[in-house]
């Protein structure tokens, strides 16, 4: 399969925001020493969903996002930020607006 061909496929696309989902919450549960059960806790949804999510069973609305958005010609492409990092930026380019 060639590349542009890869990056035309749904799968490629579903695939890589599974990914990156379960890298982002690994790395929370590890910085804040959570197990499944205590996230679930954490989230109010059970124990199964998280572990259906962590195994890569994605939502079905982000099968219809990915498949929205090639057909309409365009990359669904997510980004995960710090949301404090973000807060705090947004903060100041508020005060600093404020100003002028």
């Amino acid at each position: 399969m060639k590349r542009e061909e890869l990056l035309n496929s749904k799968e490629y696309w579903l695939s890589k925001i599974q990914i990156d989902l379960f890298n982002e919450v690994e790395k929370y549960m590890q910085r804040n020493g959570l197990n499944r059960t205590q996230l679930a806790e954490k989230l109010g949804v059970s124990k199964d969903y998280i572990s259906e999510i962590l195994n890569g069973d994605a939502d079905h609305l982000i099968s219809k996002l990915v498949e929205l958005s090639l057909a309409i010609g365009m990359a669904p492409r997510l980004s995960f930020e710090d949301l404090d990092t973000l807060v705090k930026a947004d903060s100041f380019n508020k005060d600093e607006n404020i100003d002028k």
